[in-house]
C-alpha cells in the first residue's frame, strides 16, 4: 500500500496521530477540535507554561470553550509537550507559529524555518505537514518543503506537504474553527488530497481545495490586504468628514442600505491583532523580488498606521476647546485590546495612543474589563476599575475599544468630555461635549 494510501485510511479510521506545533491563538483551537474529532492530539510548544496549562485541563484563549478542553484532557485525546522528539509519534502536524515582521519591517520566518527544521529531524516517511501560518506567496515551497527533501523524503510520495491558511477571528460569536471553511493547497495533488481529508474529517466547514500552496497562502493575504484597504478607505472618510462637518457614521449607515457592490468597513483608532496590520507587508516585500511597488497596500498602511497621531491630535483640539492643555490633563482611556470583548492588545493601536500621550505629557489611566494589565511605554501598566468618580475626575475620557459590557449610559453621564473612536455610544443620550471620530 502507498504511504498516501495508507495515511488516508488512518485518517479515515481515526488512528492517525495529530501534531499541533504552536498552542496559541490558532494552534489550541484547532488541536481541541481534531481532538474532538476522536484523533489523538500532540500538542508542540517552547513555551512551558502554556504545556503545563494544557495538561492541567487550563483554558487560555478565549475561543476554546473551557468544558472542552478539560473533557479532551482528561479523557486522553490530548496532551502537550515541549519536547520535538515526539514528533515521531505522529502522523500529521500543523504549523500554526507567529510570522511577525522585524525592527526593519520585513518578514520574520524564522518561527516557520525553526519549526520546519525540528519537525524534519523527527519526520518519518508517510507523513503529513501542514502550514497554517499566515506568509507570503512561496513559503512553503521555499521553506518548508526543502526541510524534508534535505532529510531524502521524496514529497508527494513519501512525504506530503501543503498549506491551509488559518482563519481564525478572535471574539467571533458566529464563525469558529469547527464551522469555518477551509483552502488546502498541496506540493501535489496527492497532497492536497491527503490534507483536504484530515480537515474534513475534523471540521464543519466547507474544504476549499486549489492547485497550489503558493495559491492558498496569497488567497489568505488577499483576504487581509482588502480588510486592510477598505478600512484604511473608512479611515480616511472619517478625517475627510471631520474637516467638512459632516458624520461619517451615519454616511456609511446610509451606504449600507444599498443591496449589493457595498461592504460596511468602520474607522477606528487603527489596526489591532496580529493579522491585518502585518500580513499585507508580508506581500509587500515579496513583491519587490518581482520588481513590483504594491502603492495601494503601501499607501493603505500608511493612513492606518497614522490614526493612532490622529486620534491623539484630535483630542489635543477637544481639550483646547475646554480651555485645556494635553500636558497634565487627566485622560481615561477605555479599552486597551484591539477589538471589543477580547483579551487580546497585539499590536493594538491603543499601545501607540498610549506613548503619544505619555509623550505629550498627559496622565493617562485605562480600563479594560478584558485585561488586566499589559505592556506599554516601558512598563507594565494595570488597568482599574470603571468608575463614576473615576469619570468625573478626568479630563477627557477616551473611548478606544467599544467593549459591550462597558456601561454606556454610565460613562455619558459621569464623563466631563468624551472623544468617542468607535461610535460607541451610538445607543445612549450624548452628554453635552461629545466627540466621536
Amino acid at each position: 500500500m502507498r504511504y498516501d494510501e495508507l495515511l488516508l485510511k488512518k485518517i479515515e479510521n481515526r488512528e492517525a496521530v495529530i501534531g499541533v506545533v504552536g498552542l496559541g491563538y490558532v494552534g489550541l483551537p484547532l488541536a481541541v477540535e481534531k481532538a474532538k474529532a476522536g484523533f489523538k492530539v500532540i500538542g508542540f510548544d517552547i513555551q512551558q507554561h502554556r504545556v503545563d496549562q494544557v495538561n492541567s485541563g487550563i483554558n487560555y484563549i478565549g475561543d476554546v470553550v473551557d468544558e472542552d478542553l478539560h473533557e479532551m484532557v482528561k479523557k486522553g485525546y490530548l496532551q502537550a509537550t515541549t519536547d520535538y522528539a515526539r514528533i515521531a509519534e505522529v502522523d500529521a502536524v500543523a504549523i500554526a507559529v507567529p510570522t511577525p515582521l522585524d525592527e526593519h519591517q520585513q518578514p520574520d520566518t524564522s518561527y516557520v524555518e525553526n519549526s520546519a527544521n525540528e519537525i524534519a529531524k523527527y519526520a518519518h516517511e508517510g507523513m503529513l505537514i501542514v502550514l497554517e501560518s499566515t506568509t507570503y506567496p512561496g513559503t512553503t515551497e521555499e521553506i518548508v518543503k526543502p526541510a524534508f527533501e534535505k532529510k531524502g523524503l521524496k514529497v508527494g510520495e513519501t512525504v506530503f506537504v501543503a498549506y491551509s491558511p488559518e482563519r481564525v477571528d478572535p471574539g467571533n460569536k458566529l464563525f469558529k474553527t469547527k464551522n469555518t471553511p477551509k483552502v488546502v493547497g498541496g506540493v501535489t495533488k496527492t497532497c492536497t488530497k491527503v490534507a483536504a481529508a484530515l480537515y474534513r474529517a475534523v471540521l464543519e466547514g466547507d474544504v476549499h481545495e486549489v492547485s497550489s500552496p503558493a495559491v492558498a497562502e496569497m488567497e489568505k493575504i488577499f483576504e487581509n490586504t482588502f480588510r486592510h484597504i477598505n478600512i484604511a478607505l473608512a479611515n480616511e472618510m472619517a478625517i475627510l468628514c471631520e474637516r467638512m462637518g459632516i458624520d461619517v457614521w451615519e454616511v456609511i449607515e446610509a451606504a449600507k442600505t444599498k443591496p449589493y457592490g457595498f461592504m460596511a468597513f468602520y474607522p477606528g483608532p487603527g489596526l489591532g491583532g496580529h493579522c491585518i496590520p502585518i500580513d499585507p507587508f508580508y506581500l509587500t516585500w515579496k513583491a519587490r523580488e518581482y520588481n513590483y511597488h504594491t502603492r495601494l497596500i503601501e499607501l493603505a498602511g500608511e493612513i492606518n498606521n497614522a490614526m493612532p497621531e490622529y486620534v491623539v491630535n484630535r483630542t489635543m483640539q477637544i481639550l483646547n476647546e475646554e480651555g485645556k492643555a494635553l500636558r497634565g490633563s487627566k485622560v481615561t482611556v477605555l479599552g486597551v485590546a484591539y477589538k471589543k470583548d477580547i483579551d487580546d492588545v497585539r499590536e493594538s493601536p491603543v499601545l501607540k495612543i498610549l506613548e503619544l500621550l505619555e509623550q505629550h505629557g498627559a496622565e493617562f489611566t485605562v480600563v479594560d474589563p478584558y485585561v488586566p494589565s499589559f505592556r506599554a511605554c516601558n512598563r507594565v501598566i494595570e488597568t482599574v476599575e470603571l468608575t463614576p468618580e473615576l469619570l468625573q475626575q478626568s479630563d477627557v475620557v477616551l473611548v478606544t475599544t467599544d467593549h459591550s459590557n462597558f456601561d454606556y449610559e454610565m460613562i455619558a453621564q459621569n464623563s466631563p468630555v468624551i472623544f468617542d473612536t468607535r461610535n460607541a455610544l451610538k445607543d445612549v443620550e450624548k452628554p453635552n461635549k461629545y466627540v466621536k471620530l
